[in-house]
């Protein structure tokens, strides 16, 4: 199951993980026009897609959707918000929503599907972000911090049945990073990695499968940096 999986690494993962042939099922906040066409790629790999509307942040809907999509072995939480604000024009209620969005929803996640993921492999979605403070981005930054020391705890608390651990994508070209690379400049932005080049979402998809499948299956607790050497962190 991914959770915010219509779009970005989201929905590459989806693909990803039916590729290796797995069922997959996605939740979607809104736009169900990119959810289906995703459902629609995830069957082109011949196995069983199924989009369901949920909010990622709203808990009845995130309990309604696990009961609905069944038993699970796998999780992958993509949902997330990424937006800019300066601390002095931040407003509480922008604070509230960008911490709700990235860390509430992993909360939500994590325990609703643990009554159908009885063993297992979680992913989140966090950021280099969180790893080195972001400014003007700082919100998000707190955020994805956070998402990983939850992580970390529910490794722990989980183990040995369930492992959880993070990637953390450092620019990856996303509809929800595009205003942001616009405005940097993608050229200058490509220029500040080792590797040449801004990530693509299946650059972190393919990270993910491979902590969803067995050949990850002593790592857990751990956050694996996918950013093209950008931060150079192991």
């Amino acid at each position: 199951m991914i959770v915010g999986g219509s779009r970005g690494i989201g929905a590459a993962t989806a693909i990803r993980c039916a590729e290796e042939g797995a069922d997959v099922v996605i939740t979607y906040r809104s736009n169900s026009a990119a959810a289906q066409s995703v459902v629609e790629q995830i069957e082109l790999c011949e196995v069983n897609g199924h989009a369901i509307k949920a909010d990622a942040t709203d808990e009845l809907e995130m309990v309604a959707a696990f009961a609905k999509a069944g038993p699970l072995d796998g999780l992958v939480i993509s949902a997330g918000v990424f937006e800019p604000a300066p601390i002095r024009e931040m407003t509480l209620d922008f604070w509230n929503r960008v911490l709700a969005a990235n860390v509430t929803s992993s909360f939500l996640a994590i325990k609703h599907s643990l009554n159908t993921l009885n063993a297992g492999s979680i992913v989140l979605i966090s950021s280099t972000a969180g790893q080195r403070g972001s400014s003007v981005y700082s919100a998000y930054a707190t955020a994805k911090g956070a998402q990983i020391m939850f992580m970390r705890s529910m490794a722990k608390e989980l183990a040995p049945s369930i492992r959880v651990n993070c990637v953390a994508p450092g620019w990856t070209e996303t509809d929800m990073a595009d205003s942001s690379l616009t405005e940097l400049g993608r050229e200058e932005v490509a220029k500040s990695f080792p590797l040449g080049r801004i990530g693509q979402p299946n650059d972190v998809a393919d990270a993910i499968v491979f902590l969803l499948s067995d050949q990850s299956r002593f790592i857990t607790g751990s956050t694996v940096t996918v950013d093209g050497g950008f931060d150079m962190r192991g």
